[in-house]
């Protein structure tokens, strides 16, 4: 059931599936987008402040949307996005692990509103399998009302 804008209640939480992140595909992330040696290099990563291979925190951020499109955007009337506040990468991601999260409605901003549509803000959280936080931010969404002039 699709959710409009009136559906939407602050605290309202929609959790994420699973996503299993590869060696494979952080190299590859990075070798397009983000080649440092730590994302590329096991032996580099060996040196550097991680002590072995680890995502992009652009991967990670990818990684996020697609969980949030799968998981959450995908019951919702998302018409576009106005931006992204307060991205934090927490931890870091290693080969192997096994990510999840939520999306939390956090405001509904009345500045901006439109007949056609209202603004929505959902707080992104991305887990690691022990449960620590790796990565959060608010994306700035807008939603389609229910009942348009």
């Amino acid at each position: 059931m699709t959710k409009y804008y009136e559906d939407l209640s602050v605290g309202d939480r929609f959790p994420f599936g699973e996503y299993d992140v590869t060696d494979e595909e952080i190299r590859e992330f990075a070798g397009k987008y983000d080649p440092q040696p730590f994302h590329l290099d096991a032996e580099a990563a060996a040196d550097s402040v991680f002590g072995e291979l680890v995502a992009s925190g652009w991967h990670t951020a990818s990684i996020s949307m697609r969980l949030l499109v799968d998981h959450a955007f995908d019951d919702i009337a998302i018409v576009g996005g106005r931006g992204i506040d307060d991205l934090r990468w927490h931890r870091p991601i290693y080969p192997g692990e096994t990510l999840s999260g939520s999306a939390e409605v956090v405001a509904k901003p009345e500045d901006g509103l439109r007949d056609t549509r209202g603004n929505v803000d959902f707080e992104i959280t991305i887990t690691k399998p022990d449960g620590s936080v790796a990565m959060s931010y608010v994306t700035l969404s807008m939603v389609r009302r229910r009942e348009s002039p």
